[in-house]
């Protein structure tokens, strides 16, 4: 690695005006961010839809990074930070892998500089202070049973999913019903990454809503008192970080919104940091884009003006054997016939990628047990479907030699851009429309559904939230990231069928309505076998 000070000089940033921690990393303050122009052209990584064989996405994203300096581009990513609960999880890690990484990836994944300690600390005491305000009624109105705000943990842990509060007597109480969360799923987390500055995340925090009162208007944060606390806690949390792949590239690793709940990219301050300092900027979104890149097309980049200029899809010959009906533990067998059928996923989400008027490039991660017939599939039938390029990558073996032809596609792709002005895009709803409205036109264009059901009390709470003006915000759908529709068993590209919505809810601070699909969890849990880390004599981390 080299001294975080080189890499922020090459990057045309003051090294005197890092705020270090340590040697390999740093934050930046808010000022920089605003002092150049953007210059830079903006492209949303994204993939299809997960399987459990893994695509690479970040190992892509960082990948491509290097590719594009291999070939004399600066470049830049911006990505999201690692949660702990993942890493102890079945994930292991958000910081790329092999020769395309993030480093010092040890640091990255593991607390790195503090700012998920200080999300969930803010949301802990906006839901501590909250409840201190109904046991002393300060609040009229609000009841224990008015409060909907849950507290968050950065571990996963199944048994704080639904829980008791308050038992052992008066001088606990409030006694209700609750739980927590992830801290990735908690609306500062998502609040964080959309704030523009400090006025901006003030502004958020006191529209967070926090429970309703008996009369059903929304009890917030400005009320309750919290948000001077609040935001002395997350004054640092909102300073990009600055870190570098393992060739040298600078990379911005900020916020960390999960992919389903919120709206799964990083910040907007990273963001607008590396445009001003980089020719190409890499930005990755949760998930596949029926999520991460929708989102980031619907929510990020209409509130912000950081229009794209055009998107990666990653996709893998294994994801798409997958896709096509063969079992995880038979991928490596030659199955020309499988990934044909599995084309029609990616197939149909190049399409959406398309529909917002994004040229795109399709990235084949590839795999040792990959064949030439395999692979030929692969790139025809993405290119059939629109796509600009299908180029192959190996930048997990080879880091930012194997994807140099990526990176000339991408900027052949975007060679008529103009980097001070994106392409206004094809939203698929228009703020004005109603709530049911907006969820139907993303289940018929991205979902590729017929119709969308709704439950009674998902019904009720549309009229409530349309009632109290928040009909205008965008949405945010909760859905099962394993298929393109609100199913997880729904393979490739599903027709024919209605899109069930179950409950709605809203982050108003953030600035979206979500409505849930599903039994989508906010809290997971940790699996058979948790990873195990550990350190060896010298303290280093090992086992990620």
């Amino acid at each position: 690695m080299r001294p975080i000070a080189d890499i922020a000089a090459n990057m045309g940033l003051d090294p005197e005006a890092l705020i270090p921690y340590g040697r390999y990393k740093a934050k930046i303050p808010l000022e920089a961010v605003g002092e150049g122009a953007a210059r830079g052209k903006l492209v949303v990584v994204t993939g299809i839809t997960p399987t459990p064989a893994g695509e690479g996405k970040t190992t892509t994203t960082v990948g491509l990074t290097q590719g594009l300096g291999r070939l004399g581009v600066s470049a830049a990513a911006t990505l999201r930070e690692p949660s702990l609960g993942p890493i102890f999880g079945i994930k292991g890690g958000g910081t790329g892998g092999g020769k395309a990484r993030i480093e010092p990836e040890d640091e990255v994944n593991v607390h790195f500089t503090g700012d998920a300690h200080a999300v969930g600390s803010a949301h802990n005491l906006l839901a501590a202070l909250a409840d201190n305000a109904v046991r002393l009624g300060r609040i009229p109105g609000l009841t224990p049973a008015g409060v909907t705000l849950r507290r968050v943990s950065d571990m996963e842990e199944r048994s704080l999913r639904q829980i008791a509060a308050g038992l052992g007597g008066a001088n606990n109480a409030p006694v209700r019903e609750t739980g927590f969360d992830i801290v990735t799923a908690s609306e500062v987390m998502a609040i964080l990454a959309l704030s523009s500055g400090l006025d901006d995340l003030r502004q958020r925090l006191s529209r967070m809503v926090i429970g309703y009162a008996d009369d059903g208007r929304a009890v917030t944060a400005d009320v309750v008192g919290a948000v001077g606390s609040m935001m002395a806690l997350l004054r640092h949390a909102i300073l990009p970080n600055l870190v570098q792949t393992t060739e040298g590239q600078p990379v911005i690793a900020h916020t960390g919104p999960f992919g389903n709940i919120a709206h799964g990219c990083s910040s907007v301050v990273g963001d607008r940091l590396a445009l001003a300092h980089a020719d190409y900027v890499l930005t990755e979104a949760g998930f596949g884009a029926d999520l991460g890149f929708e989102k980031f097309m619907h929510i990020k980049a209409r509130s912000s003006g950081l229009l794209p200029h055009a998107a990666v899809i990653v996709a893998t010959v294994r994801a798409l054997k997958n896709h096509g009906g063969v079992r995880v533990r038979d991928l490596d067998p030659p199955a020309p016939a499988a990934v044909e059928a599995g084309m029609a996923n990616l197939r149909h989400l190049i399409g959406v990628i398309r529909s917002f008027g994004l040229p795109v490039v399709v990235a084949l991660n590839r795999f040792p047990a990959d064949t030439a017939e395999e692979l030929r599939i692969a790139k025809q039938g993405s290119e059939e479907a629109g796509a600009a390029a299908a180029v192959e990558s190996t930048a997990f073996a080879d880091g930012g030699a194997g994807a140099t032809e990526l990176a000339e596609a991408l900027i052949d792709a975007t060679a008529a851009a103009d980097p001070c002005a994106a392409p206004e895009p094809n939203y698929a709803y228009a703020l004005s429309d109603s709530l049911e409205d907006k969820v139907l036109a993303i289940a018929r264009r991205v979902y590729n559904a017929d119709d969308v059901s709704w439950s009674a009390s998902a019904r009720a709470q549309l009229r409530r939230f349309t009632d109290l003006g928040w009909g205008n915000l965008p949405v945010c759908m909760a859905k099962t990231h394993l298929s393109i529709s609100d199913r997880p068993e729904r393979k490739g590209r599903p027709s024919g069928y209605t899109f069930e919505v179950s409950d709605v809810r809203a982050s108003v601070g953030a600035g979206f309505i979500y409505p849930i699909a599903g039994n989508i969890v906010t809290m997971p849990g940790l699996p058979s076998n948790p990873r195990s880390l550990d350190v060896d004599a010298s303290g280093a981390i090992v086992g990620l």
